[in-house]
């Protein structure tokens, strides 16, 4: 047989690049290519490689990272053909990949994490597939079973985990302290979410008792904080609102301490509380002093806007609305108690 003989009537071009390099045995037989026909052209000197498992790389070589990528998301795909799923909330029915989206290390070089190693470097590649789905790891690919299953992002074109989920599967296999850290500082201070975000999955996986993995989470808890203080600044300023006190302590003349705040603006009674909290050992007693504060402050007269880092990140403008409301509406509000400010 001559390897130059053309597939099949029906041509492979339409299909994108990497897509058109790998393919399953269903799209070939789609495509009018036999098994024989597959066969003979991955014999030792052929043209194609079998890559993975019902999946082909049609060319000689090593496969790219590209590559990589898309066979194990084929291959996933290809060993469930004939279980019912839904397709990712969010994506369009039909989906080549289903549910399937990458996950771990790779998703975080996706992501373009300085932290992770380049994808040629990555032996696994770790797919996030529904729980129910019986997956054995083969070859580089690592399935990673759950029952929750994320809304995807498709990054050049390949479907991934959040941030968050991403981070927490790279984790979850890692050893090495330094690394760790790495990645949980700059999953936040490289702004691709929220310090609360990736610690509720970093306890949804049972990861928050591993010595190692606690001393980062403080190291990260402190420094999603110190972002949404910063965005909080930036956004007093960028929508000229007045400029308040910022982080004062607030006390009861002669009394008891009321809590520290993030800003507060003593002629218009107003107080701004960024609420970075993320579940630790004890999130009741944690939610409990907050509402208490918030209970004290509001006896008192005060107003307390209640701000997340998520909120400060994803809607400044709507949330400088509602603290510029909150002060022109001051005077409408009444009497109000006397406090004492100290700087903390």
């Amino acid at each position: 047989m001559s390897y130059e003989t053309p597939l099949s009537p029906r041509p492979l071009h339409h299909l994108s690049d990497v897509r058109h390099r790998v393919l399953s045995s269903r799209q070939l037989r789609e495509h009018g290519v036999p098994s024989s026909t597959v066969n003979e052209r991955c014999r030792p000197g052929g043209p194609w490689q079998l890559l993975l498992p019902g999946v082909y790389l049609l060319h000689t070589g090593p496969a790219t990272s590209e590559e990589r990528l898309h066979a194990a998301l084929m291959y996933t795909r290809a060993r469930t053909q004939g279980i019912p799923a839904q397709e990712p909330r969010g994506t369009q029915a039909g989906a080549p990949y289903g549910e399937a989206m990458i996950t771990g290390l790779a998703a975080l070089a996706l992501y373009r994490f300085t932290s992770a190693p380049p994808l040629l470097r990555i032996d696994h590649i770790d797919v996030l597939v529904p729980g129910t789905r019986r997956l054995r790891e083969t070859g580089f690919v690592r399935p990673v079973r759950t029952h929750a299953v994320p809304r995807p992002r498709l990054v050049t074109g390949v479907p991934v985990a959040p941030v968050a989920r991403a981070v927490t599967d790279a984790v979850t296999r890692l050893t090495d302290p330094e690394q760790i850290r790495r990645l949980l500082t700059e999953a936040v201070r490289g702004g691709h979410c929220e310090a609360a975000r990736l610690v509720r999955e970093l306890s949804r996986a049972r990861l928050l008792n591993r010595p190692h993995i606690v001393d980062a989470v403080d190291v990260l808890l402190a420094e999603g904080r110190s972002l949404a203080e910063d965005r909080l600044y930036a956004l007093v300023t960028d929508h000229a609102l007045p400029a308040p006190l910022w982080n004062v302590e607030l006390r009861l003349p002669g009394g008891p301490s009321l809590g520290p705040v993030d800003a507060y603006w003593p002629d218009h009674g107003v107080v701004v509380d960024i609420d970075a909290r993320a579940p630790r050992q004890e999130p009741d007693a944690t939610w409990t002093r907050q509402a208490q504060k918030r209970h004290h402050l509001e006896h008192l007269g005060l107003t307390v806007v209640h701000l997340t880092p998520r909120k400060l990140r994803e809607s400044p403008d709507q949330q400088a609305a509602v603290i510029r409301t909150a002060l022109a509406t001051s005077v409408e509000r009444g009497a109000r108690g006397y406090v004492v400010v100290l700087p903390r």
